[in-house]
């Protein structure tokens, strides 16, 4: 589709990181933005930020993990802008979870599908029969990550079944909009394809009181700073791609009808070989430890 003046973009987890940087994005491009964030401060902050800078915008307070907020938040938006063009489903969470698979707490894993996979299906049920039902061009883009999306880090496997989740959910949504022949595309976003500064290292200070910790953590939760200062002790440095050259990437595959919003990364491309190779001689998936150590 081509992004033009007028134009309607619907983001979620847009107070900040990725979300905010797509936000903008959009907005240089003209259209008018709906931004959807549960962090209020934060949410207020980047709405003002953006209409200080000419664009229009409406922002609303959103737990996608709640269906009857979503729906809310679509009525809002075509109440206020009558259309939507474009909706990036990309609120997302960490999980919180440590220790092995069989010593995790349930509602580490429900609060992570709350957010990372209802949350997607929310927005898709929320918005998309409205933008098909209108007859224009238009895109959704689900964001997943290389961590699932691509093959599981198994230091942080609640993320990563969510993330392939939203794969798998995008793949059959595409299919569907081609069989009803709608004017809606649909892509897959895994940013990077370095590390990203954003909130998803701190997400536990948006965790509900429904899906809390039931006992203490062994370990205290790491900052990014602190993983990064870790690294580099470690002889590592750790590269950044800037949020800004995700929004980029975005927008060039919404014009371009891109599914897999995948930026190029030799990492990334070992993995899929590796994973691929594994499946096709039937072979046991031995290249996860090689990730872990890649």
């Amino acid at each position: 589709m081509r992004l033009e003046p007028g134009q309607v973009a619907v983001v979620t987890g847009a107070a900040g990181g990725i979300g905010l940087a797509m936000a903008r994005r959009f907005a240089a491009e003209g259209l008018k933005v709906v931004l959807a964030d549960v962090e209020e401060a934060a949410l207020r902050k980047a709405a003002d930020d953006l209409a200080a800078d000419g664009a229009q915008v409406l922002a609303r307070l959103v737990d996608v993990s709640d269906r009857d907020c979503v729906l809310s938040l679509a009525d809002a938006a075509y109440e206020a802008f009558g259309a939507v063009h474009v909706l990036c489903n990309n609120a997302g969470v960490g999980s919180g979870a440590e220790g092995r698979m069989w010593e995790h707490e349930p509602n580490d894993w429900k609060w992570a599908f709350s957010v990372n996979v209802w949350g997607v299906f929310h927005g898709i049920q929320a918005f998309v029969p409205r933008m098909i039902a209108a007859g224009e061009p238009g895109h959704v883009v689900n964001t997943s990550s290389g961590d699932g999306g691509i093959a599981p880090l198994p230091t942080a496997s609640v993320y990563a079944v969510t993330k392939a989740a939203v794969v798998t959910m995008t793949e059959s949504l595409y299919a569907h909009l081609r069989a009803e022949g709608a004017a809606v595309g649909a892509s897959v976003l895994f940013p990077g394809p370095h590390m990203l500064r954003t909130g998803l290292w701190e997400s536990h200070r948006n965790r509900p009181e429904r899906y809390a910790k039931q006992r203490p953590r062994k370990t205290p939760y790491r900052s990014l700073d602190q993983y990064e200062a870790a690294m580099k002790q470690a002889g590592h440095e750790v590269e950044f791609t800037p949020v800004e050259e995700v929004a980029e990437h975005v927008v060039d595959g919404i014009r371009a009808d891109r599914f897999w919003m995948l930026p190029p990364s030799g990492h990334s491309d070992r993995q899929i070989r590796a994973r691929s190779r594994s499946m096709l001689d039937r072979a046991n998936p031995a290249y996860l430890e090689s990730f872990i150590l890649d």
